[in-house]
């Protein structure tokens, strides 16, 4: 199913590379911190996919509004999402969970469980490398932003070696 949801994301965006290897690199990060993190496989497969189509609102956000903003991408995302979607075996209430996720994935007040915060850490972790944030901008993201073991770890591996001393730290012990 996520190989589907691949190529049909693939599909959808044509030759914007650029966003097709955002949503791959924010779903490689989803799936390694939710792994770590011991999500059930339903909540992992659900992460999975709202992060493959986290992004998937932009192209008819930048049509209608001549914006690539985060409130219009949610808007604009689930419905595209669901015809994606469309005729996979998704149980209703994953569908659903998939849709809320890519509808208010720039919300972050409205996070509600490990997948939702996972999924704000893989895009942020992403998008630090793709805007080229400052250091002082990439500490505040984490104090703010990061509440799992794995992507702050991550975070501090990537960006932050020398002043957190986490080249030296190993990732959380791997699930059994």
């Amino acid at each position: 199913m996520v190989a589907t949801v691949l190529e049909r994301m693939m599909s959808y965006f044509g030759p914007d590379v650029r966003r097709i290897n955002h949503a791959l690199k924010v779903y490689a990060l989803a799936g390694c911190i939710g792994r770590r993190e011991n999500l059930s496989a339903p909540e992992l497969l659900g992460l999975e996919l709202a992060a493959i189509l986290h992004d998937i609102g932009i192209k008819e956000a930048e049509r209608k509004y001549q914006s690539s903003r985060g409130a219009y991408q949610e808007q604009e995302g689930p419905p595209v999402a669901r015809t994606l979607l469309a005729g996979l075996p998704l149980d209703r209430d994953l569908l659903a969970r998939i849709l809320f996720l890519i509808g208010n994935h720039h919300s972050y007040q409205k996070i509600d469980g490990s997948d939702f915060q996972i999924l704000v850490e893989a895009d942020f972790l992403v998008n630090i490398f793709e805007d080229q944030l400052s250091v002082n901008m990439v500490e505040s993201v984490c104090s703010k932003y990061f509440r799992t073991a794995t992507g702050t770890s991550l975070l501090q591996r990537m960006f932050l070696p020398e002043a957190s001393g986490e080249h030296s730290r190993a990732l959380p012990p791997n699930e059994p």
